[in-house]
Formats: C-alpha cells, structure tokens, sequence
C-alpha cells in the first residue's frame, strides 16, 4: 500500500531541488507510516473484524506475515476499504507539528514558488508563507534591493500581516516577465536636437539628459515624455556627461565642464582648465574626473567648481576614465592605462601590454578591465600593476563594456557581446547566432539575469546572460540597414530609454522610451 501523498494533503512541493532538501525528513515521515500502517491492520482486525483463528497464538514476525496473508485473500474493494479507513489516521501536517521558528527554518529551503503553492495549503501555512524575514532572505538572494520595499506591512484580517517583501519579489518577478515577454507597447517618443548626433545618455529616476554634437543637452520626463528644458552655453559639441540626482556635469568640444542643475537648467559652475576637448568624466560623489584630449586628466570639486588636482603623465588623448574616490585610473591613445593617487598627483602603476589605443575602462577597486582597438581585453591588478588575465576572443574594437563583481559583459565593433568571468580569465558566453547584431555594438547594460544592448543595425536586443540566450528584439528601426542606428541605452529596473537616428537622414533623431512596470490594465 503506497503511503499518503504529501501533495494530497495540501503540500505542494514543485522541483527535485526542494524535495531534496527533505529528503531525511520524507524518508522518516515513510518509515513511520509503514510501521503505523501494519499497527493499525492489526487494531482494525483485532477490534474491527473480530479476531480471527488466523491471528490466535501468532506474535511478532508471523503475525505480520499473517496479516500479508489477509490481505491478499481480500478482494480489491475490501483492501480499498480499509485503505479509505486507515490512511486518514495518519496524515500529518508536521509543519504545523513544529515550532515556529523550526518550521520557517524548514520553508526556507523551498523556492519562492513553492512557498506561493504553500501559502494555498491552509490559514496557519499561510501566516508562515508570508514571513517578512523570509521573504527579505529570499529576495537577497534575488538581488532584490530594498529601495523596491516601500509599503508598510498591511494587515489583511486579525493577526494576519501581509509581507511587502513578498510583494517586492512578486513585482520584481512580474518587471523581469514583462521585459522577457510581455507585450511591447508603442514607446514613447521624445524628440529634440533635429538632425544632430546624441553623444551621451543619461538616465537617473523620472529624468533622463541627452548631450548633442548640437552643442546642448536636454532634460525629459520619462513620465510624460516633454521636453523640461534645454541646457544651453556650450559653444562646442557635448560628448561626454554624469548625472547623480539633479546635478549633470557636461564635458564638450569647447575645452569645458559644465555643472547644471536638471531642476532649475541654471549652469552653476563653468569650469575651465583643459586646452582640448573634454573627451570623458567620471562623477564620484562631490567630485569629478575629467580627460582631454591635451593628454590631462583634472580633478574638480563640483560644488565649488575649483579644480584641485592635474594628473600629468599620457602622452595622448585620454579617451575613458574612473574614479571610485581614492584611486583615478585612465586610458589613453597611448596605448597606455595608468593609475593614480590624485592626491598626490602621482602615477602609480602604467599599465603596459595594449598594442593599440584603449578605449573603454572598468574599474571595482580591486581590478581594472581595459578595452583597446587592438581586439584585446585586459584584467589588472591595481595594487601591483600586474596583468592578471588577457581576454581574446573579438576580432575589432571593443568599445563599451561593464563589470559587476566578477562578471564583465563586453560590446565590440565586430558585431558580438561577449560574457567573461574575470577570476578565471573564461569567456562564459558569446552572444551571437542567427538573432545576433548584424553591425558594430555601440552600447550595452546589464543586470542580475538580463543583459541589453543596441547597434548600428538600428535594434536593441535582450539576452539572458545566464545561457547567453537571445530572448527578443526590443527596438527595431525600420530604417535598421540602410542608416538608422542606436547610438545609445540606458535601462533601469523598469524602463529603457534608447537614443536612436541616422547619419544620412533616414531615421529621425529621437529618445525611445519603454515601459517594463505596467500592469495588465495600463497596457
């Protein structure tokens, strides 16, 4: 006779992953519903079917022999019959059995899905399956932050509290199906800067700032889509711009930084210094970095505008940098990267090995990634100066790339993007086969599972960076092939915002915006 099944009794339990975990605990709950079941045979004909000569005088491993005896001289329905009196006896809810913290020790090896199952099994497994630290445990493991957790914990009913970690996990699961799945609504358009090229992209809460080779930037509202002004006293195009809050630094043609309240538009602080264009920032808390193509790198306060440290030492343009507050690292036409205590104004380790011009940089404050125009990534490490790993494996110039703990994702002009693990040097995927880009990847973001990135083909394509999957083209300009291009992204949890136009007059210069946050009722 099988034994009870668990699901039967209301305990869903989805997944080898869950069921092995209690595994000790099933094989126990078995054994004892062996031994309860030939126990309860032996009541049953004792005291139920009267006893019979069969059973008079038999102890121990013949009696249990006897009852194998009886039931096989019984006919099918009478064996049902004592199945349908005996199994209720021995259902147990051993969750509800244990103490508290005990059972909520054991749902905490369950999935989250499994936990929503047993949320459905009865009122006391559903006060359990709402557990706020649970749930917060369970989102950690997610990566859920706790910027998503806004609401208080609400009561349902008496001595009933509603989890708003619960409900950060499920609207996090419902944003990740919409961007895998859902359906693609018509984007918002924001259009602006006529004809001319948007060079940068940014995008912090409900604002997003675009710089132009127009000489300008402007500020939207991704909420309604409008132009909320226009940034204006550039004399030179804008190729390089931060954003934290409502502060926006501006790097241009013109030899200048500019600090600007997104708020208000008033340009608070021009700050001047360099003899060439201002080719890249980095903004770190109340500071920032900036390279020039005069070969400097210059060090401001952005609250006061004063310029507090020149970093001298390439040789050529400086094309990207980082600064993480202690330590400015930059690249170089020089072929060169090169670490520095600004403080000092000392370079601490050039870090040689790149055969062509760097273009892009990551840096964590343990180890710095550089990207070069001579097809190689390089891994280094910042206290000793020493490479660490050479990544091969693209065939052009790596252009953009970003790096989060131990994973760099990678964006390069032969068409691919690319996942590596920079502890060991592997190349984990290439994001490639017959939905791949078919032009040079301009820009790339990822998250915890997802990765985006947009090319000259005129598309923005989702992956799942754990396969290396393409999952679905998010943006595919009709013009995509014949000039139309997106030149850049920028995604947060809910929203993408793509920069997107053509060289030659065939897409208009535009911000796409997509929203990942509907409900089914707003779509």
């Amino acid at each position: 006779m099988d034994p009870p099944s668990l699901s039967g009794s209301g305990v869903l339990m989805n997944g080898p992953s869950s069921l092995s975990v209690l595994n000790k605990s099933i094989d126990l709950y078995l054994r004892f519903f062996k031994v309860a079941t030939l126990f309860a045979l032996t009541v049953l004909i004792k005291y139920v079917l009267m006893p019979l000569p069969l059973l008079v005088g038999v102890e121990g491993p013949e009696r249990l022999l006897a009852l194998d005896d009886l039931i096989d001289s019984c006919e099918s329905n009478q064996v049902k019959h004592m199945m349908q009196v005996i199994e209720p006896q021995f259902q147990r809810d051993f969750i509800s059995l244990l103490p508290k913290e005990l059972a909520l020790y054991v749902l905490t090896f369950l999935e989250p899905r499994d936990l929503m199952h047993a949320a459905q099994t009865c009122s006391y497994w559903r006060i359990l399956a709402e557990d706020n630290l649970l749930w917060r445990e369970k989102c950690r493991e997610e990566g859920i932050e706790e910027s998503l957790v806004v609401q208080r914990r609400k009561t349902l009913k008496p001595g009933f509290l509603h989890s708003p970690w619960k409900s950060a996990y499920v609207q996090q699961h419902r944003i990740e199906s919409n961007w895998r799945t859902g359906d693609i609504t018509s984007p918002k358009v924001l259009k602006g800067h006529d004809d001319h090229v948007i060079t940068c992209l940014q995008f912090c809460g409900d604002l997003i700032v675009s710089g132009s080779d127009d000489n300008s930037l402007k500020v939207w509202s991704a909420l309604t889509s409008k132009c909320l002004r226009t940034l204006v006293g550039h004399t030179g195009g804008v190729w390089s711009s931060q954003m934290s809050g409502n502060i926006v630094i501006s790097g241009s043609t013109d030899r200048t930084l500019k600090v600007w309240d997104a708020e208000s538009g008033e340009c608070v602080h021009t700050l001047y210094g360099h003899t060439s264009t201002v080719r890249c920032v980095h903004l770190h808390d109340k500071q920032v970095v900036s390279g020039s193509r005069d070969a400097t790198l210059r060090l401001w306060d952005v609250d006061s505008g004063e310029c507090l440290h020149v970093l001298t030492g390439h040789v050529a343009a400086v094309r990207c940098v980082q600064y993480d507050g202690r330590r400015v690292v930059s690249g170089g036409y020089d072929f060169m990267v090169k670490v520095w205590d600004p403080e000092t104004e000392t370079c601490l380790h050039t870090l040689q090995g790149h055969t062509n011009r760097v273009y892009s940089l990551q840096f964590d404050g343990a180890y710095v990634v550089s990207g070069s125009l001579d097809t190689s990534i390089r891994v280094w490490d910042v206290v000793t100066g020493g490479c660490v790993h050479t990544l091969t494996g693209h065939q052009s110039l790596t252009s953009g790339m970003e790096l989060k703990n131990n994973i760099l994702v990678s964006g390069n002009a032969d068409s691919t993007v690319r996942v590596w693990d920079i502890r060991t040097g592997q190349c984990l995927h290439t994001l490639q086969g017959p939905h791949k880009h078919q032009s040079a990847v301009t820009c790339l973001q990822f998250s915890r599972s997802l990765v985006v990135s947009s090319s000259d083909d005129g598309t923005v394509k989702l992956w799942s960076l754990a396969t290396g999957e393409w999952i679905r083209d998010l943006v595919a300009l009709q013009s995509g092939g014949s000039g139309g291009v997106v030149w850049r992204i920028r995604a947060s949890n809910t929203r993408l915002v793509a920069a997107v136009g053509s060289r030659n007059g065939t897409e208009e210069t535009k911000l796409l915006v997509l929203d990942f946050d509907l409900t089914d009722a707003q779509k």
